[in-house]
């Protein structure tokens, strides 16, 4: 009799990252990278790995159809104050970025309000980026999660509506910017020294003129 493996148990939200993913692998590709895919999954802080005349990314994609990526889900925790418990947001965002290591950017794919026939929204992010955009956003709204768009007050009442970067869109561009940033792209500009200028050194040397000789020393 053959043993059937128990089932793998996956969330509800699989198909859709799944779905995140070869999008996101498709426009790398499209963007001239090669594409690899973890086969084992032994990795969990990155899903794919792209390369290009020698540079390197490791990707980690998150998938979202409601607004928002809950990264910060499992670290979170709350903590005792006079008037209650509160969520600790900053710590769990610290905790989040503390899992990710070099060379890595997240690509954020968003299918809100998006049609069956329309490419998802995509941006990309440095981890350090979006922990310093989820700071902002505990600290205006008490939220630890990153919002693709949210409104809140200042502490005049003027009300402000936040969004995440334009210059996170997925493009060419945004790719070149975050290899820079990872001190991984070959086209980043390399600024050289001048070289110092050429002292004589103390001692006896041969004057040809003598008339300069003579001005310098009145």
């Amino acid at each position: 009799m053959a043993v059937l493996s128990a089932p793998t148990h996956r969330p509800s939200c699989w198909p859709m990252s799944v779905g995140a993913e070869g999008i996101a692998a498709a426009q790398f590709a499209r963007c001239g990278f090669d594409v690899l895919v973890q086969a084992a999954r032994d990795k969990p802080w990155y899903d794919l790995v792209v390369t290009k005349a020698g540079n390197l990314l490791k990707v980690s994609v998150k998938a979202s159809e409601n607004g928002e990526w809950a990264l910060t889900n499992g670290f979170i925790r709350r903590v005792a104050e006079t008037n209650g418990m509160r969520v600790d947001c900053l710590s769990a965002i610290d905790m989040w970025r503390a899992g990710y290591g070099s060379r890595t950017v997240c690509c954020l794919v968003q299918f809100e309000g998006v049609a069956i026939h329309e490419l998802p929204r995509v941006y990309l992010a440095s981890p350090d980026e979006i922990a310093e955009t989820m700071r902002q956003t505990a600290q205006r709204i008490g939220r630890c999660t990153l919002l693709e768009m949210y409104e809140w007050a200042s502490s005049s009442g003027a009300r402000s509506i936040e969004m995440l970067p334009e210059a996170w869109h997925f493009s060419q561009a945004r790719i070149e910017r975050l290899l820079a940033l990872q001190g991984g792209s070959t086209a980043a500009a390399v600024r050289v020294r001048a070289p110092a200028p050429q002292v004589p050194a103390p001692g006896p040397r041969l004057v040809t003129d003598l008339v300069p000789e003579l001005a310098l020393s009145v």
